[in-house]
This record gives structure tokens, sequence and C-alpha cells, in this order.
């Protein structure tokens, strides 16, 4: 990795940390709604400037601001806000920017509440969307309108993992002053910082990589210090997203381990794709790391490495195929999310929109966990076994 492993512990472990009450090894969580004041003065000094005081959880908490330092400096940002779900935080960096009569341009396959949304949400306000393939960035310049507002993309993509050229992509942008979009939560700031390719605003799922353990569900902005505040006063204090200190304080404890479990998830990953590309009824791996994909080059330009979610298509035209194929998996959990410690399917065909669709039908997402990948490889083997 480019990203200095040293750099990262310094964070993940000893930033903000520096004077922890009573000597504490590991941070309280300051389970208060509210903060009191030793004279008016101090009142009202606070009430005056609340993003930077501590008046109320609803706002500023110390738990929750020390996971916020932590997270924008991984991302390589100025500040971060955290927020109560990864939805929360990709409505709440959306709406901050957008009016009545603003037009948003997104990637097509991205998380399917994200396209609620778009969809149905933002609908109700005459915001208007174009969803592009974004795999070529002039198509996303051509779709560009004088009300275009937002470019929000999700680098790789949801069940497919196309990738986008986020340098190339944020050069246009800054061309049409427009502001730029993107969930990380895939590659997570360990192997991919679009902030440095400048894009605007990093969304993440915290419940995913960053809290690593399938306990939280907590989101988070993370860019420049001028909009995380702006989104702040407009729309986290109005709406009250609000990450209580426990959930925090378990995020805190996932990021311990990122720089350890990222590079574990990609490893096991590698091995079982190893596996999967010589199987016959296995016709179309989905995982930019893959040395077959048409978009290898560009991850390996942009991204230090890779996840643990993938995709791939299964060599049968029936449901019943993939519900035997997921029924006889031992160590692979069926749920949604993804980004725990555990091995995880997800078949599109569970889907309502999906399960008509013969080209998605066969499409099953898996997540890797950390298992010994010679487990999951055996457990896939004889899962296939029952396709006939």
């Amino acid at each position: 990795m480019e990203t200095k492993n040293y750099k990262v512990t310094e964070i993940l472990h000893h930033l903000g940390e520096e004077d922890l009450p009573f000597g504490a090894v590991n941070p309280p969580i300051f389970q208060t709604s509210i903060f009191s004041f030793k004279t008016f003065a101090d009142f009202k000094k606070a009430m005056q400037d609340e993003t930077s005081h501590y008046i109320y959880s609803r706002g500023n908490n110390p738990t929750v601001n020390l996971v916020e330092e932590k997270i924008a400096e991984l991302e390589h940002g100025e500040k971060a806000k955290l927020v109560s779900s990864g939805v929360a935080a990709i409505a709440g960096s959306m709406m901050a920017f957008l009016e009545s009569g603003d037009h948003v341009i997104s990637v097509r396959d991205v998380y399917s509440w994200t396209k609620t949304l778009l969809d149905r949400y933002l609908k109700r306000f005459n915001v208007t969307h174009t969803y592009v393939e974004g795999t070529d960035p002039e198509e996303i310049e051509r779709n560009i309108n004088e009300n275009t507002k937002i470019i929000y993309l999700e680098s790789p993509t949801t069940f497919s993992f196309k990738i986008q050229d986020l340098k190339r992509i944020a050069e246009i942008a800054k061309k049409h002053g427009i502001k730029t979009i993107i969930d990380n939560s895939w590659a997570t700031p360990i192997f991919q910082n679009p902030l440095d390719y400048g894009i605007d605003l990093v969304v993440h799922s915290v419940s995913k990589y960053l809290g690593g353990h399938s306990d939280v569900v907590a989101g988070v902005i993370v860019g420049s210090k001028e909009d995380i505040l702006h989104i702040f006063t407009t729309e986290f204090q109005n709406i009250g997203t609000v990450p209580d200190p426990f959930m925090a304080w378990l995020v805190l404890r996932g990021l311990r381990t990122l720089h350890i479990r990222m590079p574990i998830h990609y490893e096991n990953t590698l091995k079982v794709i190893d596996f999967l590309k010589n199987e016959e009824k296995i016709t179309e791996i989905n995982y930019p790391f893959f040395e077959r994909n048409p978009q290898y080059e560009l991850a390996k330009k942009e991204m230090r490495g890779g996840s643990g979610l993938f995709s791939f298509k299964i060599k049968t035209t029936s449901e019943d195929d993939i519900a035997k194929f997921t029924d006889s998996l031992k160590f692979f959990k069926l749920a949604v999310s993804w980004g725990g410690y555990e091995s995880l399917v997800m078949p599109s065909a569970v889907s309502r929109s999906s399960s008509d669709d013969k080209d998605k039908l066969s499409l099953v997402r898996v997540h890797i966990g950390l298992e010994e990948p010679d487990l999951l490889i055996d457990d896939l083997k004889e899962a296939l076994l029952q396709i006939s």
C-alpha cells in the first residue's frame, strides 16, 4: 500500500487520544445528552457557535467527535460528520447542495436506497436525475445540464462492480462548478482516497468495513471543513440523524483493526476468485482486481487493493438452481450488507426487481470474510455440485 502503515496506525491508535481523562487507555463513552456550563458567558459563547462546542449530543459529543477526527484523517479530508446510517450520509450530503429544480447525475448501478432517494424522495421536491454507466467520463459530461448540481459516484458499483475514472470526472465537475460525491464503502480509505483525485465529498456506510463486526448501523461524510459545516447546519442538525455515543465507541473499536482486516479480506478474495475462474459453472466474475476484468488497469491505478465483496454468474436460468446453491452453503450466511468478519451470500434473485430478469437471476454476490479461504473454497465447490 502507498499509505505508510505507521501513519495509519498512528491515526487509528493514537490520534485524538493524547490526553484522555484519568489516564484511561481506552477512550470513555460520553453517554450524556447534555453538557453544562460554569458561567453565563461560557453558555452564551457556546450557544453562538454550536458547531464547535458541546451543548447537546444531537450536535457534538466527545466520543463521536473522536471517531470523526480519525476517519477524516484516514480519508485525507479536513473534517467528517458521523451520522446514524449509510443512507443518512448519502441523503445528507446530497440534500445539503440541492434545491427545487436542480439536477443530479448518478452512476446507474448504485446502492438500492440511493436509487430510492433519487427516484422517489427527491422527486417530490422537483429534483431530477440522469443515470449513466459511469465507465466513460465523456458520457457524464454529455449529460450535464445548466441545473446539474451533483455528480454522484460509487466506485466500484453495487453488484456489477464497475469503477469510474475519478480524476477525470473530478476535472469535468470542477470545470462546470458541480459538486462530486462518492460512496467509498467498498475500498475504504485503506485502499482508496477519492479526495486525493479531486472528489469533493466521500460517504461511507460505517456499518460495513469501518465498523467491521456487523454490530453497528452508521454512516459518515468526509470533505472540506466548509462543506461539512454546511451539511452540519443545513441537514444534520435539522433532520437529526444522530449517532449515539455507544455506537461511536463500537465504531472506534472496529477502526483499531481496519488496517489488519482489509488486506486479509483482499487476499482471501483473490484466492476464492482464483478457484472460481476455472469452474465451468461460473460464467462471469465481477471484481476490479480480477485480471480478466476490462477495468483491471484502472483499478490498479486508483486503488491500492480490493475488499471482500464481488459477484459472479452461475450457468443457469433456474431460480431453483440458485436456491439449491445458496441453501447448501455451510459457511456463507444468507444476508444483506457486508463488511464484517463473516462470509455472506446474497443472490440477486431474492430481490423483487431481479427475480424476473433472466440476466440478473444468475447473479450472486458474495462477501469473503476472515475465515480460512480453503474452507470457503471447499464450501463453494460442494454447493456448485448441487447444480446439474
